[in-house]
């Protein structure tokens, strides 16, 4: 890592971006005190893994991207299995594993062994575990790989809830449209750097154009009239498709099928679409396949 910072308020979902290898595991890693950054500091709620280690990991919860699960006892025995390990007991174990299961909705499977749960509900214990000790900071490494959309929606519903409830969720994922749902700030790392961060929308503006019209059309027509119109970034024309570019879509479009009505030609389709986090992501990380 070379230069990542991160900032994550209560009440917040952060997104964590980046290709194969550019360190989203390393920085969940460091930040939870598994790993020990060369320079730089790692700080929850004023207290640092060197000057407070038992009270700065109790201050954070860890969802790992592979399943950390006693397969072999009961899935409320596994949340109270990590909750001694935070130093609960008594009472106060008991209700926190209680209220921990009924959020991701295993109450009725308390007794169960993991090892007969389906993926998405293993995932869904998994969250269980990481909140057993009631944590400021949860750290979430892919928490939905491997799951179908059914429990995909069961855990984004688990974690918008703990977000009203005023936790700080740092969020990785190689679903762009997760991040679109879930996040409220957006940061887009690249060989241990930050390369972007900021809301949707702030992304979003670092693109040449946000959105673009697909025109099927006939006649003569030459595409480059169109950069004539204000808000027309780019124009060209394959066969019988345009393609226009632009920032502002609802303006642009009435001009440019003017231009073309005005040129004899006939309109046969039309269709629009608006740029994505994708977009955004491929534009500053680049298209080429990963290791």
């Amino acid at each position: 890592m070379a230069g990542v910072s991160l900032e994550v308020a209560p009440g917040e979902i952060l997104g964590l971006l980046g290709p194969n290898g550019a360190g989203k595991s390393t920085t969940v890693g460091m930040i939870a005190g598994l790993i020990t950054p060369n320079k730089g500091t790692v700080t929850v709620n004023g207290k640092t893994l060197a000057g407070h280690a038992a009270d700065y990991k109790r201050g954070i919860g860890l969802v790992p991207q592979e399943l950390a699960l006693y397969e072999g006892l009961g899935a409320l025995a596994n949340l109270q299995l990590f909750g001694a390990l935070y130093g609960m007991s008594g009472d106060a174990l008991r209700q926190r594993a209680a209220a921990a299961l009924e959020l991701v909705g295993l109450t009725e499977r308390a007794r169960d062994k993991p090892a007969s749960f389906s993926g998405g509900m293993k995932r869904r214990l998994n969250i269980a575990a990481a909140l057993v000790h009631d944590p400021d900071v949860l750290l979430l490494d892919e928490p939905t790989a491997g799951v179908d959309p059914q429990s995909r929606n069961a855990i984004f519903d688990n974690l918008e809830r703990l977000r009203r409830a005023g936790k700080a969720l740092i969020y990785t994922t190689h679903y762009m449209e997760e991040a679109e749902r879930l996040a409220d700030r957006i940061v887009i790392i690249d060989h241990g750097k930050t390369v972007a961060s900021g809301t949707l929308p702030e992304l979003l503006r670092l693109l040449p154009a946000t959105a673009s019209l697909a025109i099927e059309c006939d006649g003569a027509f030459d595409p480059a009239t169109l950069l004539t119109l204000s808000g027309v970034s780019r124009a060209q024309r394959a066969g019988d498709l345009i393609s226009v570019a632009t920032n502002d879509l609802g303006g642009v479009t009435p001009g440019v099928l003017a231009a073309l009505a005005a040129a004899g030609c006939k309109v046969r389709t039309l269709g629009s679409d608006r740029a994505s986090l994708e977009d955004v992501f491929l534009a500053l990380t680049g298209r080429q396949l990963r290791d």
